[in-house]
């Protein structure tokens, strides 16, 4: 009764004696799999179904399936994963990775929201893991991570639009090829952040400890605005005026 099922790996030159040992104590093989900061629900779920050695449980599931099976609060998974490295045994079924990957996520959720900076405009930690998730897409760089907490957290403070390009892109969905239109930013979409006012109603991605941190930490400034420079890193200004300088020295390739 003490014999663990499992898929074992054997040396040459193991015992009988080593080899029930082994089996006793279920030092079955594990595999590992990445989920990687910034990523959609669904390509987590579809690095789950190419991996190897997972058991398909969900293929036919809508969202709010998932949702209810992984026993969420919310219908809609969507960045309710943390992002790490997770390891399984053989036939390990894919909703029992993601129950996980929630668990994981809600732990460091938790501890973040109890250590944040008093005056926030969250509701609750859902909403600043909406931010966090917002912060994870438009910045890779965690020395920039708090600057851009900061920029938004005063945008909703004096009651302006978020104006973040994630949004729309994830708004888009399938749409988006790479490009964002006039059309687009224009276009009213409950993600659109330069249409709608506060936060998306979901989060756009699986966020990193990093971005959860800054989103419930923001540096204190007075930017309220930022633009790509191109090499990864972004330029912050106080004004409008500063930021469509900014704009034009680094995306328009204008310094006049």
């Amino acid at each position: 009764n003490s014999i663990q099922t499992g898929e074992y790996e054997l040396h040459s030159g193991i015992t009988p004696a080593q080899l029930l040992d082994k089996i006793v104590r279920g030092e079955s093989v594990q595999y590992r799999i990445t989920l990687l900061e910034g990523w959609t629900f669904q390509q987590a779920l579809n690095a789950l179904w190419s991996a190897g050695n997972i058991r398909s449980s969900l293929n036919n599931s809508s969202p709010a399936d998932i949702a209810q099976q992984m026993s969420l609060d919310y219908e809609n998974p969507e960045g309710l994963l943390y992002p790490d490295t997770y390891f399984y045994t053989k036939g390990t079924l894919d909703i029992e990775l993601l129950r996980r990957a929630n668990a994981r996520l809600n732990t460091v959720l938790s501890e973040a929201w109890e250590s944040r900076l008093g005056s926030l405009p969250f509701a609750n930690s859902y909403e600043a893991l909406t931010m966090a998730s917002i912060i994870e897409k438009e910045s890779a760089r965690n020395s920039e991570r708090g600057l851009i907490a900061g920029v938004f957290v005063g945008r909703l403070d004096l009651g302006m639009r978020l104006q973040s390009d994630p949004t729309i892109i994830y708004g888009m969905g399938d749409r988006y090829a790479g490009n964002i239109t006039r059309a687009d930013l224009l276009e009213e979409t409950p993600y659109n952040t330069y249409r709608i006012d506060g936060i998306p109603p979901t989060p756009i991605a699986l966020s990193g400890e990093a971005s959860i941190v800054a989103a419930l930490n923001p540096s204190a400034s007075d930017f309220l605005y930022f633009v790509a420079r191109g090499d990864g890193s972004h330029q912050f200004s106080r004004s409008l005026e500063e930021h469509n300088a900014a704009v034009r020295e680094y995306q328009l390739g204008s310094n006049d």
